[in-house]
């Protein structure tokens, strides 16, 4: 069985000054992505591995997360930063094989219409939501369009 974890980014400033790839998260965002990696390990969902964009906002929200499950630092994967659904399945059927449970934090409107891709979900992804799908398949390369379970779904907001 192979598990996904998407995170989208903790809410990040729109304040002018920054590009879109270096937008520090707000103190809104850190707490709130503090508080979504305190449910995580509240809930003993802790993946082996987290992958990321390398985007600030993203970067960020994968450290706090990995800080506080007490995990390696996570690998930056650069096709998620502008990543369209398309991409980033490819990318999902490219992890690697020896690890069955693994995060992806990335940014809308791709990780809303990849959570909906594999599991048929119809949810929203504000700033710091966690979707965990479970595939009752044994390696990445076998996930496909609607193979996916969507098992667990937080947010700050909720």
């Amino acid at each position: 069985m192979k598990k996904l974890l998407l995170i989208r980014h903790a809410k990040a400033t729109h304040e002018s000054g920054y590009t879109d790839f270096e937008r520090p998260l707000t103190e809104k965002g850190i707490k709130g992505a503090e508080t979504m990696a305190q449910h995580l390990l509240e809930q003993g969902i802790i993946p082996q591995l987290f992958v990321t964009s390398p985007a600030l906002r993203t970067h960020t929200t994968a450290n706090i997360f990995t800080d506080t499950l007490k995990l390696a630092p996570s690998t930056i994967i650069k096709a998620i930063y502008d990543a369209g659904e398309p991409t980033l399945m490819r990318i999902i059927n490219e992890l690697p094989a020896d690890q069955d449970f693994i995060a992806l934090v990335g940014h809308n409107p791709a990780v809303e219409q990849i959570l909906y891709t594999l599991s048929g979900a119809i949810k929203e992804v504000p700033p710091g939501t966690v979707a965990l799908i479970e595939f009752n398949l044994d390696t990445w390369e076998e996930i496909y369009e609607d193979s996916g379970k969507l098992t667990y779904y937080d947010n700050p907001k909720i």
